[in-house]
């Protein structure tokens, strides 16, 4: 997938300025940076969910600013958004059979399914529980379950480790790196910027709606001005 030249925001007012991102396939790319500079805009713009007013988004070739986000879900791209926005009164499963939404085969469904529960047994332990009342922790794994339904090509991110406790995180992102190794790319969108550099292979950090830096993550881990901007080492 790559971003060219996209400007994007809400009514008059533009979040994003003319940003470039590309995510290869089979890799796990991080987008980070402060709360508030335009990551969740860039997830949402890919999804279809607001318009590019400037710039294209493409995806296996095809323009996802002309697709309605179903079309772009079709496409074999999934969202697991910022609080997981979970169907509270519904079931695990009820969850993950919505999410399962575009899979009209059953075989193929349960397949998928017998796969969700494989990575997050805890889901299978909890298939009939409201999602309402599960753990932070439960519940985005059911969120990134719910997501992976569909057998995405690409998985958007965004914030995964947000409101979870330490041990969490590290249990939530071993299962992103073995989302990946299935085959699945992943744009990762973090606050956490140490953790998603540790974790990505290609970094951007976005500062303003505009693309301050990229690099290999790795680099970017030992770059003088995210050590002193980011990561409090001076």
């Amino acid at each position: 997938m790559v971003l060219s030249n996209v400007t994007a925001g809400y009514g008059e007012g533009n979040v994003l300025h003319n940003i470039n991102i590309e995510v290869e396939q089979g890799k796990i790319v991080a987008l980070v940076g402060s709360n508030g500079v335009g990551k969740t805009t860039t997830l949402r713009s890919i999804m279809g969910i607001i318009k590019p007013k400037v710039g294209s988004i493409v995806f296996n070739g095809q323009n996802l600013g002309l697709l309605p986000s179903h079309k772009i879900a079709i496409a074999g791209i999934s969202y697991c958004p910022e609080g997981r926005e979970l169907f509270g009164n519904l079931s695990v499963y009820e969850n993950l059979r919505i999410g399962g939404y575009l899979v009209k085969n059953h075989k193929n469904f349960k397949s998928r399914l017998e796969w969700i529960y494989e990575l997050f047994p805890r889901l299978y332990e909890r298939k009939s529980q409201l999602s309402a009342s599960l753990s932070g922790g439960e519940q985005q794994m059911l969120a990134m379950g719910r997501a992976l339904m569909v057998t995405p090509k690409l998985l958007l991110l965004d914030e995964p480790s947000l409101g979870l406790a330490p041990i969490l995180v590290d249990n939530i992102y071993e299962k992103i790196r073995e989302i990946n190794r299935s085959g699945t790319s992943i744009l990762l969108v973090e606050q956490n910027i140490s953790l998603a550099l540790e974790t990505s292979g290609h970094s951007y950090v976005m500062e303003e709606g505009q693309i301050r830096l990229q690099g290999k993550s790795e680099e970017l881990l030992n770059d003088d001005y995210i050590k002193n901007a980011y990561l409090g080492v001076s």
